[in-house]
Formats: C-alpha cells, structure tokens, sequence
C-alpha cells in the first residue's frame, strides 16, 4: 500500500501505525491513502498561483487569516462518532514552538466550518464527508507569524490507538492584504494590483529638473525569492518566529537586512565610480537576480545605491505580503546634524567645509499597514503609509535603519513619533542655510537661506499606469505656506541641535543675483551658466567680485570635483546690470563626471564696502538618450515566438568601445547580454534575439547598456500578450 500527496509517492506519511501503538492493527486506526492539498484552488483564492514554487507544486502558499482547503482519502469510512481528527501545525523553524507564542497550535477538526473561531484564532472544520474521503477548511490566525510551517495530520480511535502524518510540503503562510483583519488590508483592489501583485515598476532618477525613468522588475514569483525573503526574516534580521506576524516589527527590520551594515545584509553598498567585483548599481534590472545570489551563496552582493535597495526592499515586502511601493524625494536633504536644517559651511575661499548634503534624488520605500502600537495622535491615527528605507545614511537604535516612520507625521511635523520621522522630515523639508566659516572660535555669518529647494517632485508610479504620481502634498504644505512654515517652526522647536544664528545681513538688497542654467542638456554637448546681476540702487555703484564654479559630484551631492570655475569682478553703475558666462565643454566635464552625470552649480559673490555675502547652488544633470526596444511585425502571443530588437543612438563626439546591452524581462531565468563592437560618432549600436512570452497578459521589458565611455542608460517597454490564436 502506497500513500500519495497531489498524485506523487508520498515518503513521508505512513500507513503504520507509531511505534507507541504496534498493538493497534491498521483495520482498526484510520490511515491516511492520500492527501490532496487543492493545490490550484487554494493558490487561486489565495492570490498566490504567479509565485514559482507554486507553478512547481513545491509548497502551499496561503494567506493569513482566510481558511485554505485539503482532501483526505482514507483506508475506511471515517466515522464520526469514532474517529477523531486534529492537525499539529507549528512554526518550522521554531526549535520551541508553543501555543503561548503563536508558533504552535493543536486543532480539533469541527463537524462543521459554520464557526472556525475568532480571526486571531486557527480554526478547522468539515466541509464535506462522502465515505472514505474527507473535506475540510483550516483557517488561519489574521496575525499568525509569516513563516513556513510545518503540518501532522492526526488519528485517533477512541478507546485505541493514534497515528501521526507528517504533510511532505511545506506551508507558506503570508500577510494578507484582502482580509479586513489582517493589520495590512488594502481596501482598493486597483491598489492591491499595483502594490501587491504587480512584478515591475517604474524608478524615478535625475534631478529634479530634469527627471528620468527606469523599469526595475520586482520579481515577487520568481524562483527562490519566496524561499529567500522568509528566510532572512529569521537568519540575518534574527526576529523571533512570534513576532513575525507583526508587519511592523517586520517592517524595520527589512530596511536592516537589506544593507550589509549590522547584520551581514543583502547588499553591499557603493557610492564611489569604482565597481570592480562587483556589478555596478545602474547595471541592475530588477531585484531577482539579487535575491537569488544572495539565497544560494548567503554572502551580500555587490553593489548597491539607494533605488537598489528600494527595489530588492519592495521585492521582499510584496513577496511576503506588504503592500509596498517604491518612492523618490528628489533634492533629498541628509541631515546628519539632526537639526532639520541643511547647514553649509563655506571659507573665505568658498571652499565647503563639513558633511551635511543633499542628494539629487533619494529612493526609499512606503509600506501600507495599520499601527496600533501609536494609539491616536493630535491629527487622528497613524495607519495607512509608513516611510521604511535601506540605505545605510544614519543609525538608528545603533543599527542603520530607518522607519516605519508615518508619512502623516512627516507632514505634521511631528518628529519625536516612532520610528525616525524627524530625519524623514528633513529629508523633504529642510531649509538650507548658508554661513561663512571663518575658523575656530570666530563667529560664523550667515550668507543665504533656501527655504524651498528641498523635497521636490517627490514621485512614485500611478496605480494600474505607466505614469509617474506626484505625492509630494502628503509629505508636506504647499511651499511657503502659513501651514508649511508653522509646521517647520513647531518642528524647529522640538530638534535638539539648532544653530545659532549670527550676523543676518538681509538688510542689503541692493544687489540682486540671479542664475540662470538650461537643464535640457543632452550628454556629449557643451553647456553654459549665466549669472545676472543688477544694481538696484539709483544712487550709489557697486563693485560685486566672486566666481562661477562646475564641480562633478556623486548623486549624493558628495566626492566633488572641479570642472571648472571662473571668477569676476564687476562694476555696476546705479540701475545697471551686467552678467557673466561660463562656458563648459564636453571635453572638460566628460572625465570628470561620475555615472550620474550630475553636477554642482554653484555663484559666490562679494560686494565690496558692505558686509554682503551671496552664494547660491543648483543641481545640474546632462540627460542621458533612452534605449529603444521594438518588437517584429505581427500579434504578440503567448509561446509565439518573436524578434526583439535595441537601438541605442551614440550621443557622444567620441566612439563607444565594448558596449553591453543587458536585457530582462518576463519568463527570464537570467537576464541576458549581448556585446557590440564599437559604436563610432553619429552610428547606432543594434542588437536582436529571439523571444518567446511565456503566458498571457501584461508583460515588461527591462534594457541597459554600459560602455567605457558611456553607461547607465536604460529603456523599457511595456506590452500586451494576446492568448494563441
């Protein structure tokens, strides 16, 4: 006799009796034939069937808080009156599960599933019994541990003896986005689609001048990263199984593990134009590739920037059931003051002194869940989006990790709500002040403030669109508003660490400055920066001297290097104006330029006779060309097979040498790449393979090229795959 699970030998279960009840004979205790775990309809109801191991039938995959379905078929006629059920279900990671955790619960199978008990509670009832076969729903706790568990099915004769089952497949049990008790429900269905469901999304990058788009495919279902991201939840952020239910809890620790600092993490980051061993951040199509390096090796891979980490932390989060999306602040401040200003210091010289910066652009996530740990706040309850983010800026708790900090604090201004809301804060709001730095125990003076340049087109993707979503007003108040000022003033009041400040010279206004910069510059042509400046006295000339500088810098605002800079020095009669204009040339900012292509701006100035200081700084990127993807002639089905072809136009005065198209896309097990030989000035290059959809629906693809000369350039196109005709 043979026992079988989903039509396989089933090794695992039994058909004789334990060893502490030999004395029983096999007619007499109910023996389990074969189980049938519903395998396509629990997966089904359970929004579950894209994820791998499902497809492969290698494990049930539910969600928590609704029942799932199993058959049994036995060696006799079940008899109620009789035969008595129970399923043994714990944690299986656990080495002490218990009931008192969560991890471990003994369930007495009900004669019927009117009631399977209180949604915090498991449950188990017959849904039918037609002689030797039996049917019946286990529910799950709306906020059991997210975890594999492990399940023995139990019979029991009364006045005989017992036998013990073990189930062969594990049981993945994930948070639940469509029950109305679990702490994540997402009520919108079109949202669930988008934050749960969907494998790939949009990045924004750029400045904020000048954004740009990139597809990254998230990859939820693809193989072992299902596997990987309940794993690491025990072996690199070390959270107990009980806790794991708490999406909180699970939430601040994903913005941990998925950076290398603390806990041996996923990534490894690289904020330097130096990526040798590793993969370079812009090289990325998506996350899986990560996740399953990371799962087979266990060592963290390299390398990262902050969109990466936002991608593999969205990865994880949906995959386990969060809803999540990816977001981008752009001219994001780095407060590492704590004092919710961006204060830059500058010498006599105009030379920065001190690290505070602020970024291009800033990638982190928002997860959506209830918090019932803040209680109600002055402006109601704090459910809904929470700010969680994995790069490795500050620490917190003594860990780099950041969040779940609510974005309805963030705008409030209240920054003492847990967790790092105050940092978040600065990271949208921050006012930036300028002070000249004339050394140790001299008093500093302060040149300038920007109160509205921080916490721009702060952008995610729209719901069911290939689109960006501006949602800056949930951050913050319209700038310069009664409600965003008070807000920051009320914030002001609460930080630790302010500066004093010295020596405010808003007095004079007789000369005003203005810079003016075209940022719709395409790489590989020259730019220029104008300075205006006017004399609004009608009395009295001035004599204004300073410079214009370039410096390429990191997208973090950081590891400057000067391009070039140009000083003046100008008469200005009563009511005159003049300008000065700095040209800069590919060939002189084209070595010195990071992978980013960004750039500071910056003007400083002097009036003599009067105590006035000006200085000002803008962000500057050259726009980088899109890759084209284009598909051959005919309808696109699924398993019809179909020629894919990219075209990259070479924007630069110079060849590319050994360029690299790296493509990704639905039904890749591995992203594939293709060598071009040079590109000379003014040519294309090409490549083309063949391609074959997988399934039906909506499908992505994902495309980069990097070269010696030019990288970080991407493309992407989305499409319909009609069903074979």
């Amino acid at each position: 006799m043979h026992s079988w699970v989903n039509g396989w030998e089933n090794p695992f279960l039994s058909t004789r009796p334990s060893s502490d009840h030999e004395d029983v004979t096999s007619s007499e205790v109910l023996s389990v034939e074969k189980v049938d775990l519903c395998l396509d309809d629990n997966h089904d109801n359970h929004h579950t069937s894209h994820f791998y191991s499902a497809t492969e039938k290698e494990a049930l995959i539910v969600r928590r808080g609704e029942p799932f379905r199993l058959r049994i078929n036995f060696n006799r006629d079940y008899r109620p009156g009789k035969d008595k059920l129970n399923f043994i279900i714990s944690v299986a990671d656990d080495a002490n599960p218990s009931p008192g955790k969560g991890t471990h619960s003994a369930l007495l199978l009900h004669e019927t599933i009117d009631n399977l008990g209180d949604p915090t509670e498991w449950g188990a009832g017959i849904v039918s019994h037609e002689g030797q076969m039996l049917t019946f729903l286990i529910k799950s706790p709306s906020n059991c541990p997210v975890a594999v568990w492990k399940l023995e099915i139990d019979t029991k004769l009364l006045g005989g003896g017992s036998r013990s089952y073990p189930l062969p497949l594990p049981i993945y049990v994930l948070f639940n986005p469509w029950c109305a008790d679990d702490q994540v429900y997402l009520e919108d269905r079109d949202q669930r689609k988008e934050y749960v469901m969907n494998d790939t999304t949009l990045i924004w990058r750029g400045s904020y001048n000048n954004l740009h788009q990139s597809a990254w495919k998230i990859g939820q279902f693809e193989r072992y990263v299902l596997e990987c991201s309940l794993n690491v939840l025990g072996s690199v952020a070390k959270i107990p199984p009980a806790f794991r239910g708490d999406p909180v809890k699970v939430a601040r620790a994903l913005s941990a593990l998925v950076n290398v600092f603390d806990d041996d993490g996923i990534l490894v980051g690289n904020w330097t134009n130096d990526f040798s061993g590793g993969v370079a951040p812009f090289n990325w199509t998506g996350s899986t590739e990560i996740l399953q390096e990371f799962y087979k090796t266990k060592k963290p891979v390299k390398f990262a920037q902050c969109w990466v980490y936002g991608g593999v932390l969205a990865t994880i989060a949906r995959c386990l059931g969060i809803p999540a999306r990816i977001i981008t602040c752009f001219s994001s401040a780095h407060d590492t003051q704590a004092s919710l200003t961006l204060d830059y210091f500058f010498d006599e010289n105009n030379k920065k002194v001190g690290n505070e910066s602020f970024w291009n652009f800033h990638v982190w996530n928002e997860l959506w869940m209830q918090r019932p740990d803040l209680g109600d706040g002055k402006h109601g309850k704090f459910d809904g989006w929470q700010v969680v983010d994995g790069t490795p800026q500050e620490t917190s708790d003594k860990m780099y990790q950041l969040g779940p900090a609510p974005i309805s604090s963030v705008k409030n201004g209240e920054i003492q709500t847990p967790f790092d809301v105050g940092f978040v804060f600065a990271e949208v709001n921050a006012d930036i002040v300028y002070w000249r730095y004339m050394g140790p125990n001299r008093p500093i003076k302060l040149i300038n403030r920007n109160i509205d340049v921080i916490g721009k087109n702060i952008s995610t993707k729209a719901v069911l669109k290939w689109e960006r979503e501006d949602v800056t007003d949930s951050y913050k108040y319209a700038e310069r508003s009664r409600e965003e000022r008070s807000t920051m003033l009320e914030a002001l009041k609460h930080s630790s660490n302010e500066f004093t400040r010295y020596y405010q010279n808003e007095d004079f206004n007789d000369v005003e400055f203005e810079l003016d910069l075209n940022h719709d510059i395409t790489i590989g042509k020259d730019f220029g920066v104008l300075l205006k400046l006017t004399n609004k006295s009608e009395s009295r000339t001035h004599v204004a001297t300073g410079s214009i500088r370039c410096d390429a810098v990191l997208y973090t605002g950081r590891g400057a290097e000067e391009v070039k800079e140009l000083c003046f020095d100008l008469k200005l009669p009563p009511g005159g104006s003049d300008h000065v204009r700095m040209e800069v040339s590919f060939k002189e900012y084209f070595e010195k330029m990071s992978s980013q292509a960004s750039f500071h701006i910056s003007a400083a100035a002097k009036v003599k006779d009067t105590d006035f200081d000006y200085f000002t700084q803008d962000n500057f990127r050259v726009r980088k060309p899109a890759i084209k993807l284009l598909f051959g002639e005919g309808d696109i089905e699924v398993k019809k097979e179909m020629k894919v072809t990219m075209i990259l136009e070479n924007p630069l005065p110079i060849s590319l040498q050994n360029g690299v198209f790296i493509v990704n896309g639905p039904g890749f097990e591995q992203p594939l790449k293709f060598k071009i030989g040079e590109t000379a000035v003014g040519e294309k290059a090409v490549a083309t393979f063949k391609y074959t959809p997988p399934y039906a629906g909506r499908g992505v693809m994902v495309v980069k090229f990097h070269s010696m000369e030019l990288d970080d350039v991407d493309g992407y196109i989305n499409y319909d795959v009609a069903p074979r005709s």
